[in-house]
């Protein structure tokens, strides 16, 4: 991939609002140079539930749907947005799948390679984890907030 895509993808990867938002430009350019760029066609599944991811997957241009066989879409996901975080953080398969809803383009960081940077890059590990734990937190809340009563006015 040529040094131009590069670039464009880390402004798209380093200005989304609701993905990794403590990644410093440079902490993107170090993880864009290491990650493998991964397509994926409208309809195909990214993350399998049942199933561990080993990594993460950053989207860097279409739009996904995470689902729940029992409820169907439970979020959709965009560029700049990630995927597998879960399985990635604990280890055990995944707990929803995660479908292309049209031509979607990540990058997948496996966990060998995130380890290595982190070792070389500690503060990256920290900004990382940081903002896993955030996105982590804003998508609980919107569960809960889509099961939860409504307080009384």
């Amino acid at each position: 991939m040529s040094n131009a895509n590069q670039q464009q993808d880390v402004s798209v990867l380093s200005s989304a609002k609701s993905g990794l938002v403590y990644l410093t430009a440079n902490d993107w350019a170090l993880i864009v140079d290491k990650a493998v760029r991964r397509p994926f066609k409208a309809g195909e599944q990214i993350v399998q539930m049942g199933k561990r991811t080993h990594g993460v997957y950053l989207l860097v241009k279409g739009t996904a749907s995470v689902q729940i066989q029992a409820q169907g879409t439970i979020l959709s996901i965009s560029a700049g947005e990630v995927c597998g975080e879960i399985s990635f953080l604990d280890e055990l398969p995944a707990t929803a799948n995660v479908v292309a809803n049209e031509s979607v383009e990540t990058y997948y960081l496996d966990r060998p390679t995130l380890q290595s940077l982190f070792e070389l890059f500690p503060h990256l590990g920290s900004r990382f984890y940081h903002s896993l734990a955030s996105i982590l937190s804003r998508r609980l809340r919107e569960l809960i907030s889509q099961v939860a009563p409504k307080p009384a006015p």
